[in-house]
This record gives structure tokens, sequence and C-alpha cells, in this order.
């Protein structure tokens, strides 16, 4: 896979760092790399530390970055071509199609693109191999695991990546590979504190996200319980601690877990009394919700879209649906494409990849059909165009031309009429004098003899025109 490069970038990041060669991404005097996150300064010490299989087992954080992945590669991606009016509309190019229609042997343009968004919002990072044939074309794009690549910088400036052996992807057998900048597309997220080091929403979302499967594993044991709280047995006066344990076992036994539910027969003045708060009493319910709200505050997605509370009162599917993508899928649709063409070496000036926004926000039949109408009607769209983009359906003959009622004037025309008869007459003209023809000459006939019945016609007509 990587013939091309030479000796200097297949040294592993043991030989480039041991001659001072390249270096990671820093934050102050050493490497950045979030590979352990604390939910507060010094958890990792109390074995509270939170890695990112973790946190994804919360509910919230789980659908927000699968809606938001689906969403994205379900919508139709495209090469794009700009016309000579600077359009950009769909085209075909049998260097760049394939490899967008088939990104390697193992992923569909779906599959691809949604391991692509949830690599981004996991991890801050998305990085994609390139490969190439002999010409210089991509011809496969594979994923890469982010734990396994790394930015380096040269002291020119220079960017390489360090790639860990993947055998899917057919890289090489080493420690790690250096790939130079060129190979390699980095789609990288929130760069809060390096250009070059993505962060993941996950990282805001940490705290409620591990406070939300605290309240779950609380309420877990809880109803595991039958939903009934601990307590304490009170003595009225001392006993030992022999007595002690046998009467919480003998209680445990009796009372607890399967047995719940029986009657309790306490003697010699023992006093059962709950101590752990019930659900109702923490307000779980609250709290919960509170940490959900604050996972889809850090994804920008809007609560309503995971099923964190209800939309709003009266509100059209369309409108909630354009808040969600301006908001939450926009930005990442946008960087996408972005990183993908320039990964594709594309003439920015000719070609292009765009996504099919129209696949995620469906309007029902009432309102494409208005909104067809419409189009038409104002002449912003051609009928095969509108019946395209509402409707789905092939062209029709004639209906390439955009259509406009004929007694609209254009604002020239209007200025033109206004400058040269701002007011006209409101009095229609008189009628012209009707023409007086000598009818005393009398009209000859095809049969009269010496008389030139066309020259007379003709002198006929002059005088009646003249007249």
């Amino acid at each position: 896979m990587f013939d091309r490069l030479n000796d200097r970038l297949k040294l592993t990041v043991k030989e480039w760092l041991g001659g001072g060669g390249l270096a990671p991404p820093s934050r102050g005097s050493g490497f950045w790399w979030p590979v352990v996150r604390e939910s507060f300064p010094g958890a990792w010490q109390q074995n509270i530390a939170l890695v990112d299989a973790d946190v994804l087992s919360n509910p919230t954080v789980f659908a927000c970055i699968t809606l938001v992945a689906s969403d994205v590669s379900k919508l139709t991606l495209s090469l794009v071509e700009a016309d000579d009016e600077d359009v950009w509309r769909p085209t075909t190019n049998p260097a760049y199609t394939p490899v967008i229609r088939k990104p390697n042997r193992y992923q569909t343009t779906q599959q691809f693109i949604e391991r692509w968004v949830i690599s981004k919002l996991t991890f801050g990072n998305t990085f994609v191999l390139k490969v190439r044939d002999r010409r210089g074309i991509v011809t496969q794009m594979h994923v890469l695991d982010p734990y396994r690549v790394r930015p380096y910088i040269a002291p020119d400036g220079a960017v390489y990546y360090g790639v860990y052996t993947d055998d899917l992807t057919g890289l090489e057998k080493s420690d790690q590979t250096m790939v130079p900048a060129s190979e390699i597309m980095h789609d990288r997220y929130n760069c809060l504190y390096h250009p070059l080091v993505g962060v993941s929403p996950l990282y805001a979302a940490i705290a409620p996200a591990r406070q939300g499967l605290a309240i779950q594993d609380n309420s877990t044991g809880f109803f595991a319980n039958q939903s009934s709280p601990g307590g304490v047995l009170y003595a009225p006066g001392a006993i030992s601690d022999d007595t002690a344990k046998r009467l919480k076992q003998d209680w445990n036994a009796n009372y607890g877990g399967a047995n719940f539910g029986k009657v309790g027969v306490l003697g010699d003045g023992l006093k059962y009394e709950p101590v752990t708060m019930s659900a109702v009493d923490s307000q779980l319910t609250d709290q919960d919700m509170a940490t959900k709200e604050a996972i889809c505050e850090a994804f920008h997605v809007p609560k309503y879209m995971v099923g964190v509370g209800d939309p709003p009162a009266h509100a059209q599917v369309e409108p909630l649906l354009q808040l969600y993508y301006a908001q939450g899928v926009q930005a990442i649709l946008t960087g996408l494409e972005a990183v993908l063409a320039e990964g594709l070496e594309l003439d920015p000036t000719v070609y292009g990849v765009a996504f099919d926004i129209d696949d995620l926000i469906w309007m029902d039949t009432p309102t494409r059909t208005k909104a067809a109408g419409d189009a038409i009607g104002s002449g912003a769209m051609t009928p095969n165009e509108a019946r395209a983009k509402y409707f789905g359906l092939g062209p029709v003959k004639g209906g390439d031309s955009c259509y406009l009622q004929q007694q609209m004037f254009s604002l020239a025309a209007l200025a033109e009429r206004d400058t040269t008869n701002p007011f006209p007459s409101s009095t229609a003209p008189s009628a012209a004098p009707a023409a007086q023809v000598d009818d005393t000459t009398p009209v000859p006939t095809m049969k009269d003899d010496g008389v030139d019945f066309v020259k007379f016609c003709r002198d006929l007509e002059a005088k009646v025109y003249a007249a």
C-alpha cells in the first residue's frame, strides 16, 4: 500500500522520536491526547475515571450519537459539477464517482459515512486513509480507529500521522507507520486546544452522563429490592454484637429479597425505621431529566429529537426538523463535504461533493404540492425541476421552461412606461374619418375592350391608401 512512500516515511514512531524528527501536538509541556477522562479532578486516583465505553452506555449519549450519524448517512452523497451558470448539479466522473459509490471492499457509502460521523462525535477526530492506484487517483477510503492514529508535526511544520497496524485496511506490519498528511483525510471537531486535535462533545457530557448512569444503577438496586428502602433495627437497650448479627441475618433471610412483603414480628421492643430515601424523596426523575438535557445541549441536539421531553406544542414537523438540521447536523455535513472534496483532490472551481438535505427534511404531500405550485407559478423552477425535487418524478415534454403569466412586466418595462407616458389620457381617440372614394368612375369589367383591369385595380387601391 505504501510502495510510493520513500524509506524515510516508513520509519516507525520510535525511530522518528528518537532522532528528534517529529513531535506530537502538545498542551503545555506534554502530549495532550485525552486517553483517560475524569469527571472531576482526582477521580482517576479513586477509580472513577471515565472511558468512552462507559459513557456510551448512557441511553441519551447513545441516542444523540446514533441519531446524528444515521441521519447524515441516509442523505444522498453526490459528485456535483458547476455548469455555465455556476449552478452545482449532480454529475459523474470515472475518476471520482466509483470511490464515492463504493468507498472500500467491506462498506457501503451509507456505512462509511455513518462510521465517519460516529468517530467524529465519539472521539472528536475522524482519520480516513486514502488508497491510490498507479495514476494517483483515490480508489479506496478507510475510516481508521482513532485510538490507533496520532498526528505528528515535523520541525518544518509538515504534518504526519502515525498509524498502527490494521489488517482490515492492509497497513504494513510495524509498530507504527508514518503517513504524510496528503494520504490522510482528517476531519476534526471542536479544536479547543490544538488545531490538529478535535474534542468530542463527550468532553462536556461526561459529568451528566456519569450522573445519569449512577441514577440508573441506583434505581436498578432500588427496584431489585422491590422498591423497599434499607433500614435499621432499633433495640430499647444495649445488645451484644452476636445478638445484632443474628437479628440482622434473621431479618434479611426472612423478610428481604424474595420474602419481601411478609409480615415481620418484632419482640423485645425492636423497632424498624427506613434510612434510605425513596425515589420520590430524592427526586430521581427530575435529576435524571436534568442530566439528559445537559447531554443534549453538549451534542447540540434538540431534546425532543431523542425522546427527552415533548416537542413544542402545536409545532409542525418541518420547522422542528429545520431547527435540528441547523444546530445539530449542518456543521457536520459542511465539514464532511469540505474534507472529502479536499481529500479526493477535486478542482474546487469545477467539482465538489454535496449531500441532498431533502432526504432529511421531507414535507408531507399537501405541503409539497403547494411548494411545487408556488415554485412553478413564480418562475423559480421549471415543471420538470419541481417534479424531480418534490415528487421524485421524471421529466415530461415541454417541462424544461419557466412559465409566467403574460400580464406580468419587468420593473425596467414599467419604468420606461412611466417615463415616456406616465399619465395617459382616459378618453379614447376619435376614429379616423372614412376614406372618400370617387365612385363616379365606372368600374370596368374583364370584358371591356381596351381597358387594363389590373392597372385599374392598382390605381384604385393607391387612391384608398392615399385618402
